[in-house]
């Protein structure tokens, strides 16, 4: 009978989910290059009755940060927004599902959002990341924007028979891009894995590709680079992190060290300015505030004092 009512559950949260975020779908384009993963997945690891009751609420979990950014060696006031939500991912079109398919791949979502101002001109940036819930293969797709008023960039990653990239970016020597890269740890996708089972994030030498939004904004060869990762597990607060000496930057999560694993805060150091002027900096974001929510639901004009509950 256990099994039966779990059946039951998932087909709801299933329904659920078609509906979150979900528009009027717009005519599909016939001729659009179409691909599914063919990475060799690992064994489903089994999701706990935690993970299905808090992940599988028809909810969204929304975390809002006060965020000070370094940019053009200066540090800068902003916010960031983690934004983390299951949904069906069709594994052929790569795409939100907007419907039930035997081929169908669970994920956890995560849209991520960093908001600041440069001076006089405002910097908005989102990246995105698709990461099975069942932790046995890479992210199924990444993307990322960032907009400025210079102009806008944008990058792309599908998980193919290689990872597939494309970028498109206002520099000239940048442009559009269509490149391929062995496939290798995310950095982007360790933020969902994190939040799946952070035991299994990868620890020690390793090859990582860093996130879509370090290689665009530092204009830096986007490949897999030589990292060092350490998992330092704590009473309350644990934390991960990334070291790229090539790179000269490191990267801390740290996170609740107990189920759900909330992410408390973060650090990035790296290198910002430039020329001789150029100096490492930390970047930080500090949790202001968790909530749960369908927020799909909730874009009328009564619902924005809830950005107050946010410290937004």
């Amino acid at each position: 009978m256990k099994s039966v009512k779990f059946t039951h559950y998932f087909m709801a949260i299933a329904a659920l989910a078609i509906i979150a975020c979900k528009e009027k779908p717009a005519k599909i384009v016939a001729n659009i290059a179409m691909a599914s993963t063919t990475d060799t997945p690992l064994s489903k690891k089994e999701i706990s009755s935690d993970f299905k009751q808090y992940w599988y609420a028809g909810e969204a979990e929304i975390s809002s940060y006060k965020l000070e950014q370094a940019r053009y060696g200066e540090m800068r006031e902003g916010n960031a927004v983690l934004i983390y939500v299951t949904e069906p991912f069709h594994n052929t079109k790569q795409v939100k599902a907007d419907q039930f398919h035997k081929n169908n791949i669970p994920v956890l979502k995560l849209n991520t959002t960093k908001n600041y101002l440069t001076g006089i001109y405002p910097y908005a940036i989102m990246s995105s990341s698709f990461y099975p819930v069942h932790n046995n293969q890479h992210a199924l797709k990444l993307a990322f924007s960032s907009q400025e008023w210079c102009g806008q960039v944008y990058a792309q990653l599908n998980n193919r028979k290689k990872f597939d990239i494309v970028s498109h970016s206002y520099f000239e020597s940048e442009g559009d891009q269509h490149i391929t890269l062995q496939k290798h740890t995310l950095e982007n996708e360790l933020w969902n894995q994190l939040r799946i089972d952070p035991k299994s994030l990868p620890t020690g030498a390793i090859k990582v590709i860093p996130s879509l939004e370090y290689i665009r904004l530092s204009h830096k060869t986007l490949k897999a680079y030589s990292a060092t990762a350490t998992l330092n597990n704590e009473a309350d607060i644990s934390s991960y992190k990334i070291t790229y000496p090539e790179l000269n930057r490191e990267l801390t999560i740290n996170f609740k060290t107990t189920f759900p694993y909330t992410i408390e805060s973060w650090t990035e150091s790296f290198k910002s300015g430039f020329g001789s002027k150029a100096k490492i900096m930390t970047s930080t974001a500090t949790k202001i505030k968790t909530i749960k929510s369908p927020y799909w639901k909730k874009n009328s004009n009564s619902y924005l004092p809830l950005r107050d509950t946010l410290g937004l």
